[in-house]
Order: C-alpha cells, then sequence, then structure tokens
C-alpha cells in the first residue's frame, strides 16, 4: 500500500542486500548461531516502483535468498563451509584442523548459491559481461546484468528478474594476475566512460595489492599499479577513492597477522586483525589512472580506519600544474566498531551491550565522522614517484554525520556538497536518523521515524533534468529511498524523502519485516 505520493520520475527498480537469517536449529552441533551481522545469510530484495498513467505510483515487492546450498552446508555439518567476516571459531577444530584450513583447496566448479555474498548490489560490470550479450555465466539477461559481492575477488550473479543464483565470477577472469582471495565491495565506476576500478589484494610474503581498470567499451582489464613493499601489510579494506586522474588506495589500520595467514587460520578476518596500535600508520597510494605513470605519490596519515569512502575530487593549479586532490571518508580512530557490529552486543545477550557501552573510550572510538583530507600532487616532471604531506581540512562529528554515507551519483569525482548518511541518537539498536550534511555550512537536516525505527541506506534518485538547467543546478534536486523496520510492530516500509527539505513524500507499506540491509541500487 502507498501513502502520500512518490515522484513518477523516481519509477524503476530498487535492489537492496544484506543478511536475512542468523540461526539454524538441529544442526548437529545443535543451533547454530551467527556471531557477526555481516555475516547473516544473504537475502536481496526488489522494489519495482511503476509507474500507471492511469493512476498513482505503485511498489511491487519480492525477495530472494541466494546462498541456499551456503546454509545447507551448515545444516549438514553445524559449521560454515568457507571463511567469514567474523564467525567465531568452532571451539572443537584443534590445531591440526586449522592447519588444514590454512591449505583447503576451492571446489572448481562451486554451485551459485554456494557462496554467502550481500554486500552491494552492481549492474553490468565491464569485462563480465562480453559484447555478445552474454554474461560470464553464458545467461541471457536482458540487457542487464546484476551481481552481488562483497570484501572478496568472487562475485555472485543474480537474474535482475527473480533474484536467482546464476552462477559465480571470480576477478581472475578479468586478468591471471588478480588471483589474490580479497577486494573491495565497493567497485568505483568512471562516471563519464563507465570503465570499472577496483584493486585484488593477494597475502605472501610480502602483501600485494593490484590496482586495475577495466573498459567499458573492449571488457579489457589494465593492472595500472603492483604495490608491495617489505612494510606493506595485507589489511581489512572496504573501499576506496577515484578521482578524475587518479585511483588512491589508504591502507589502514587494520593489519591482518602473520601477512595474512591468520585469517584462514582463524577462519575469518575479525580474529585476524592485529590489535590496534597507534603507531601503524594510515599508508595512502595515489595511482595515475590517465597517463600510465602508477602511483606517482605516497604519504602516510595518523591512525584510524573507515568503512566507506564518500567522494573525490581535484582542483588543478594552473600556474604550477600541482593537482590537489580531495578524499572525503567516514572515520574512526580505531577498529572498534568493527567489534561493536558482533551480534551479542547488537542484541544485548548476555549483557554484552551494556559491558560494551560500560567503556567511554571504546565507546567514543566508535563514533563515525566525516573527514575530508587534501593532497597535494606536483606535477611531475620526471616520472618518479613522490613523497607528499596531506592536510585535513574537514571534520564533522556524529550525529551530524554518520555511516552508509550516499551522495547525488551525478556528482561523484565531482566537487559536491550534501552527505546523507545514518546516524544513531541512541533510539533504535543500529541508526534511527537519516542526517543530510551540508558540507558548506555544516548544517544537517534529517528525517526520522518514531522510536525503535531503523532507517536503511538512503538511495539518492536525482530528478532528470530539463532542457536549458547547469550542471551544477541543485546538487540536492531529488528523492531518496529508504527502507525502514519498524522494530515495536515487526514491520517495513520503504521511504520516499524529498532530499533538499528532508521531508516525507510517500512510503509504501509492508505488513512484515524487511531485513535490514547493507547496500543498495536504484535502477531506472
Amino acid at each position: 500500500m502507498v501513502t502520500g505520493s512518490i515522484p513518477t520520475w523516481a519509477a524503476g527498480t530498487l535492489y537492496r542486500t544484506g543478511p536475512g537469517g542468523y540461526e539454524l536449529e538441529n544442526t548437529p552441533k545443535g543451533t547454530f548461531k551467527t556471531t557477526h551481522w555481516f555475516d547473516g545469510f544473504a537475502h536481496t530484495h526488489k522494489f519495482d516502483i511503476i509507474f500507471d498513467p492511469n493512476g498513482p505510483v505503485r511498489v511491487l515487492y519480492s525477495s530472494r535468498h541466494q546462498a541456499e546450498d551456503y546454509v545447507g552446508a551448515i545444516r549438514k555439518t553445524g559449521r560454515l563451509p568457507s571463511l567469514s567476516f567474523g564467525q567465531r571459531q568452532d571451539p572443537c577444530i584443534g590445531i591440526y584442523g586449522k592447519f588444514m584450513s590454512v591449505f583447503k583447496r576451492e571446489e572448481r566448479k562451486p554451485a551459485p548459491s554456494s557462496a554467502n555474498v550481500c554486500v552491494t548490489v552492481q549492474a553490468d560490470l565491464p569485462g563480465f559481461v562480453p559484447n555478445t550479450g552474454q554474461n560470464s555465466s553464458g545467461h541471457r539477461t536482458g540487457g542487464k546484468a546484476l551481481f552481488l559481492a562483497t570484501d572478496a575477488s568472487r562475485l555472485q550473479e543474480i537474474s535482475p528478474e527473480t533474484l536467482e543464483p546464476i552462477g559465480l565470477a571470480n576477478q581472475q577472469l578479468l586478468h591471471p594476475s588478480l588471483k589474490g582471495p580479497l577486494s573491495s565491495a565497493h567497485a568505483q565506476r568512471d562516471p563519464k566512460t563507465g570503465d570499472l576500478f577496483n584493486f585484488n589484494r593477494d597475502m605472501g610474503f610480502y602483501a600485494t595489492y593490484r590496482i586495475f581498470r577495466t573498459s567499458s567499451t573492449t571488457g579489457k582489464t589494465d593492472i595500472l599499479a603492483t604495490i608491495s613493499t617489505s612494510d606493506l601489510k595485507p589489511a581489512y579494506i572496504h573501499s576506496f577513492f577515484l578521482s578524475p586522474s587518479f585511483v588512491i588506495l589508504c591502507v589502514p589500520s587494520s593489519h591482518l597477522g602473520y601477512m595474512g595467514i591468520s585469517v584462514p587460520w582463524n577462519g575469518n578476518i575479525v580474529d585476524a586483525i592485529e590489535p590496534f596500535d597507534r603507531s601503524k600508520l594510515c599508508k595512502w597510494f595515489i595511482v595515475d589512472r590517465r597517463r600510465g605513470r602508477g602511483v606517482v605519490a605516497t604519504l602516510e596519515t595518523p591512525a584510524g580506519f573507515f568503512f566507506h569512502s564518500i567522494n573525490s575530487f581535484e582542483d588543478h593549479n594552473k600556474s604550477t600544474g600541482d593537482k590537489d586532490v580531495f578524499c572525503d571518508l567516514v572515520e574512526y580512530p580505531s577498529t572498534d566498531i568493527i567489534r561493536a557490529f558482533e551480534m551479542d552486543v547488537l542484541l544485548n545477550r548476555k549483557n554484552k551491550e551494556e559491558s560494551y557501552l560500560n567503556d567511554e573510550q571504546r565507546v567514543g572510538n566508535c563514533l563515525p565522522r566525516i573527514v575530508r583530507r587534501r593532497f597535494r600532487v606536483p606535477a611531475d616532471q620526471t616520472g618518479k614517484r613522490s613523497e607528499m604531506d596531506s592536510e585535513r581540512v574537514l571534520e564533522i562529528k556524529a550525529p551530524h554525520a554518520g555511516e552508509l554515507p550516499t551522495i547525488n551519483p551525478n556528482y561523484a569525482t565531482k566537487k559536491y556538497r550534501y552527505v546523507y548518511s545514518l546516524a544513531n541518537r541512541g533510539y533504535s539498536t543500529l541508526h534511527d536518523i537519516i542526517v543530510k550534511t551540508d558540507l558548506v555550512t555544516r548544517q544537517t537536516l534529517c528525517w526520522q521515524g518514531p522510536k525503535s525505527h531503523t532507517p536503511g541506506e538512503a538511495i539518492f534518485v536525482p530528478r532528470p533534468k530539463q532542457s536549458g538547467d547547469r550542471d551544477d543546478d541543485d546538487e540536492d534536486d531529488g528523492v531518496l529511498l529508504s527502507v525502514i523496520l519498524d522494530g515495536l510492530n515487526k514491520t517495513s516500509y520503504l521511504v520516499c524523502i524529498d532530499a533538499k527539505t528532508m521531508q516525507e513524500l510517500g512510503r509504501a507499506v509492508c505488513d512484515w519485516a524487511i531485513g535490514h540491509g547493507f547496500h543498495g541500487l536504484h535502477i531506472t
């Protein structure tokens, strides 16, 4: 049921993905319980927003679980069939079992639903969708291919219509050098060319990061830079930055122990992350993506951590040729926020939430802040890599800034003004408001529901431009689409919000609860 109004130009499909279940009963080891929010069983949701010329906009909802074989394996054994983000190791697994897990080989042809992938939704990834009209799995998709991604080199392809898993793909299909197991869930796209950018992280005697680009026209993949030094460790990295001239990789202070071997040894990433150490600085690498010069600048910033980059843009000094590169992110002073998303803390099992909140220092470390860093890249006349300094030019703290940040997609890689994110004032388990942050005035507007209403990531849908509109007209002219969970009534609704005023325009109400997910994608 739709109440209020949803603009006709917002018609299209909104995809949302995330965890849709956390427990399995009657396994050989009793009830299996997921120990970290990020490891819930994959569940993708589809909202078809339909314009009817003879009536109001309608919204049709459907969903599907994508990890049926993965869940089936847990039912049979009571254990996860593969590595996870934060699932605590079965205490019955001894030293021999851990040793064997380090050298465990992957199935040669795993079933499409044998992977638990549910962080981001991406469409028509170049290289995975050849120009023949067939995607990498051999299924025709009517011109659209849809993929789910996580912080690994593997992607899961799903049907855009039924959401059924139809294939698994790996970055090594793009280039033989992309053989590492880890990557970023947030691949970046050039807003003009559609080219795909990401990194592949391999572990060995030295950590190796390969920054790559896949052409949207040819499907060819080029390695823009291979980064590997004796003092560079593998780290958990969720996102990176793309500006008009550069790919910017920040390796935060979330280092994986024993050069990454701690991941298979512990069975998950969270337990493999070394204790936070303020002497372990963040390392930045600025990679030229236009002229093939590889890494053109490196620098270090104080120890810290981030999940999400927001945007990156440049200012060009015409007299010197130098470029100021600005990188905006949601930053934390430590890695404590990773543990804050464990299920025992979120659900207050065994008073875990209370004990977590009693540590004021830890609570402070879990408060997000929008941070802007400025890097000056000198004009390169020698072709050699240069070291440079950074300047922290902006910081906006919670609750005036939050997590899962989004912007008007038309302003990606451009100078911009508004960020939309989810903040927490203590009225819900995770987040309770959608906040619009003005990066120029530092003022905020917010949308909020009643107590216990938890908003999901707010997806910005721009109003289509009319003839005569300037490119810089009304950055906030559009709507936000967010799926809200009503925790008390155990129902959900899709809300449509005016991005300029942050006032609700309309909503589509469900009589059931929709799992609180991570990220989504709107396709017109």
